[in-house]
């Protein structure tokens, strides 16, 4: 097979194993482990007064039973801020088990250990906790007006007030021809991987060493996190990232409590323990996102220009900040999408509910930034009666602009610049592709039928690629076998395709020979994590640059060998050989085995690398000063600031007359990663944010009363897209501006199928409606109440349906 794999849209390579029954996931690990259920929180914010434990000690089987007091050192401890900000001036954070008090449903109180997870559950519930109640803070209108307090030394439950800004908004804005104000909303809604979380410990009282397994998306970071909590050291702790069932965020939360306290159990009982979540525990003790209200002002000229935005956003972070206030961070700076803007300013009110915590999930702000501008977008177009694309294309930043400095601070730190990128190429394939031109034509024909379309567009920058690093080890074994290791994890994204994509091209060998790990901190022990669409560009780039170390090498010692000028070699299917010389050739295992002196000949192959059969001068070495043994290098990528992927998104509804119920007729999405690794990993990743993207927009809502009580906590009450409801085909058109920052020249794609789901299909419903949208998600019921609140004359028509309507009656 050629080697040259690199943007070939090659099937999986895992999927085989997995799709047979194969994989090996958390709650395969330890069957004979002990069990463990936890006592959870009934109630939204209550101060505990005394918990009874003395019925579930009766139970047989039991071993432990944890509260709060229990626990010392570093356990008795808050779990840490994660990303501390200088603007996060009141974050707090939970205990691995509740410490007087609870602030959401769901929130962990006592710990039981059994023989297996049922005996533990019987014990669980037997016993009593006793609650002083006090009044929840429910929705972040409730927060702001602060009647009540979530953290009583947080009166008014402000964590965080976050102001990105530059230029002159308010003069700007006074001096504008035309501005808008509005408000409009964004529900919360959460992640449902196939797989919860989960944990397995085991502990070796001999060699004081811990094992580990999570379903995590930054294994190394959870060693971290247990090695200081538990105050082990470092290097006595394996944390191992199975095959993971999904994460798309949640997991990337790190140290859960249970991450904790399983090895913490496991080091006092002396035994294997165990827990996996159960899908409430995902409703209510795992993480959330989304929810945001915004209010916007905008200034504009005559012909669309965006002169001036000023954006106010209530935030909902619920009840502690583990993860920082990297979601509106990225909010207030991916808003700006691929649009030119000379003034603008983004505060973000980050607040406590007593609701489930807020960290990312899939698009981590994005889809609320790009709901924010593209909705902007949509009012600047109806107000001056000129077509939606060209409002967009006339703000467009342009090809030759890039570098583009939008002079705010990124999530990583540093200054937000869009490295490259051809935005107008971009909308003009977009609109090629969904038929955006010829749309009024079908839009009548389906009328005079009685059915109603609309279409809407959206586009949006995704900054992809965040640092620190990630690291990457290629090795060459004597058998030929390429073994390549990172340290990030997997999610189901592909890193063993595409990961032996780029060391099968750079190493110039067969790709069945390439064996591709993740997750395991004993193969690699620093790295950062499986987040923000940055596997690709930081472990691809540093698996890159270590097969090109390993390259070299081998290329250095086949010429000693072939006694030739390493210039003159090259490594096609896993053999070195001199160009234009086919008798001239040295198999890369040949090199492996040379590559490590022996004293011992273990079989025919290493005779050659024993001190009488090997080549080498008498004055030098045999491994140089230099050098060390074996064929094998490891390098770092580590970026100076992120890459910036972009992408735009339209769609066709049409939404019954009758029913109220939504159908897209069409999808199509113009997609912009740089250098494609996979174009068919990428559509997948596309497929699967759509569908997502879907979700957001028509169905997944986390539904909370006043009382802080989750309605929808289970698959038959929160409604997710089913296949018949996400489109049945999706067009897709790939552009690749190559990124100059890295080695590879590419940029991330995990997020971009779901950032302008929501607002593209708000355009649209709104295009079919001719009723203002201001909140998503929008499901038959509350569509339903938009006509009639239309009928009665309560709704806000948009300008356009009153200029149609007028064409049409003339």
């Amino acid at each position: 097979m050629t080697t040259k794999l690199f943007g070939e849209p090659i099937a999986r390579r895992e999927d085989a194993r997995l799709i047979v029954g194969k994989g090996r996931y958390l709650d395969d690990i330890g069957h004979g482990a002990l069990g463990v259920a936890f006592v959870r929180s009934p109630h939204a914010n209550a101060r505990i007064l005394d918990i009874d434990v003395s019925a579930a000690v009766e139970v047989a089987g039991v071993h432990a039973i944890y509260s709060y007091e229990d626990l010392d050192g570093a356990m008795a401890q808050p779990l840490p801020v994660l990303i501390p900000h200088p603007s996060l001036t009141a974050p707090r954070t939970g205990y691995p088990l509740a410490n007087g008090s609870v602030s959401h449903v769901g929130e962990p109180i006592v710990m039981v250990v059994a023989d297996d997870r049922y005996l533990a559950e019987d014990a669980a519930e037997r016993i009593v906790v006793d609650y002083e109640f006090r009044t929840p803070v429910v929705g972040v209108e409730a927060a702001e007006r602060a009647d009540s307090a979530v953290h009583e030394d947080i009166p008014d439950n402000v964590a965080a007030r976050l102001v990105q800004e530059f230029g002159d908004v308010d003069a700007a804005l006074l001096q504008a021809p035309h501005t808008v104000s509005f408000t409009q909303t964004i529900e919360r809604s959460a992640s449902m991987p196939l797989e919860g979380k989960g944990v397995h410990a085991r502990w070796d009282a001999v060699d004081e060493s811990l094992r580990v397994y999570t379903s995590t998306q930054t294994s190394t970071s959870v060693r971290a996190a247990i090695a200081t909590k538990l105050d082990l050291s470092l290097d006595r702790v394996e944390v191992i990232a199975p095959d993971v069932g999904g994460g798309f965020g949640v997991k990337i939360v790190h140290p859960w409590p249970e991450e904790l306290l399983i090895p913490w159990a496991a080091i006092r009982l002396g035994r294997e323990v165990k827990w996996a979540e159960d899908r409430r525990e995902h409703f209510v003790s795992s993480a959330h996102e989304r929810g945001q209200l915004q209010r916007i002002t905008a200034g504009y000229d005559d012909e669309g220009r965006l002169l001036a935005l000023d954006a106010h956003i209530l935030h909902d972070h619920g009840a502690y900040t583990p993860y920082g206030i990297v979601v509106p961070i990225i909010t207030s700076t991916q808003l700006l999408g691929p649009y030119r803007l000379a003034n603008y300013r983004c505060q973000v009110d980050s607040v406590y509910t007593n609701t489930v915590i807020v960290t990312p999930y899939r698009g981590a702000g994005r889809p609320q930034g790009c709901f924010a501008m593209e909705r902007t977008m949509d009012r600047v177009a109806d107000d001056l009666g000129l077509d939606r694309a060209a409002v967009r294309e006339i703000n467009l930043i342009r090809a030759d602009e890039f570098p583009w400095d939008n002079h705010l601070i990124f999530q990583d730190g540093r200054p937000l610049i869009y490295d490259s990128g051809d935005y107008p190429s971009m909308l003009d394939k977009l609109r090629d592709l969904v038929g955006w031109e010829g749309f009024e034509a079908r839009r009548s024909a389906a009328a005079a039928d009685g059915r109603w379309l609309g279409i809407g567009m959206a586009l949006y920058v995704e900054g992809t690629g965040v640092g620190p690093y990630e690291g990457g080890h290629v090795q060459v074994l004597p058998s030929g076998k390429v073994l390549v290791s990172t340290g990030l994890t997997s999610q189901g994204q592909g890193h063993e395709t595409a990961f032996a994509q780029i060391v099968a091209e750079e190493l110039g060998v067969p790709i069945e020979d390439i064996e591709v790990h993740t997750g395991d901190t004993r193969r690699f022990a620093y790295a950062v994590g499986t987040f923000a669409s940055r596997a690709a560009v930081m472990s691809g780039n540093a698996v890159a640059l270590a097969a090109r170390a390993v390259r070299e090498k081998a290329l250095r010692i086949a010429a000693e060998v072939l006694e030739v000028d390493a210039a003159d070699l090259d490594i096609v299917d896993g053999v070195v050989g001199v160009r234009g010389d086919p008798g001239a050739v040295l198999p890369l295992s040949s090199v492996a085995v040379l590559s490590n002196p022996l004293r011992y000949a273990f079989d025919e192959a290493s005779r050659a690398a024993t001190q009488f059969a090997r080549f080498a001068s008498d004055d030098q070495p045999p491994v140089a000063d230099d050098d060390e043994p074996g064929l094998e290098g490891r390098d770092y990528y580590s970026p100076v600031r992120s890459t910036f992927a972009s992408g735009a998104h339209a769609v066709i509804v049409e939404v019954d007359p009758g029913t109220c119920a939504v159908t897209i007729e069409k999808y199509a999405v113009v997609h912009d990663c740089g250098r494609l690794i996979n174009p068919r990993i990428v559509e997948g990743q596309i497929h699967g944010g759509v569908a997502q993207g879907v979700g957001g927009a028509l169905y997944e809502v986390m539904a909370y009363d006043e009382t802080g009580q989750l309605q929808n906590a289970s698959f038959m009450d929160f409604l997710m897209p089913y296949v018949s409801e996400v489109p049945q085909r999706i067009d897709i058109g790939h552009q690749e501006t190559p990124s100059p920052l890295n080695p590879l020249g590419i940029k991330g794609a995990g997020e971009a199928g779901v950032i302008p789901g929501s607002a593209a299909i708000a355009a649209a419903l709104e295009d079919a409606l001719g009723i203002r949208i201001t909140s998503m998600p929008l499901g038959p019921s509350q569509i339903y109440d938009l006509i009639r609140a239309a009928q009665d004359g309560t709704a806000e028509m948009t300008l356009n349906s009153a200029r149609r309507s007028q064409e049409e009656s003339t």
